[in-house]
């Protein structure tokens, strides 16, 4: 039989992996977005780079 601490210190122990593991998830998603927004920009620098230079 657990004692009311032990029971607040797992789920204190449960919510703080669980919020780290929302951060890892939501810095995943922003690292895919900035590489994605990257490459874009580097397209259209490109583009820019050919229309003005058609040689």
């Amino acid at each position: 039989m657990t004692s009311h601490v032990d029971q607040a210190v797992k789920a204190r122990i449960a919510a703080a992996r669980l919020k780290r593991a929302k951060r890892r998830q939501q810095r995943a998603e922003l690292d895919e977005n900035r590489q994605h927004g990257l490459e874009a920009r580097h397209t259209a620098k490109m583009r820019r780079w050919a229309e003005e230079d058609p040689e």
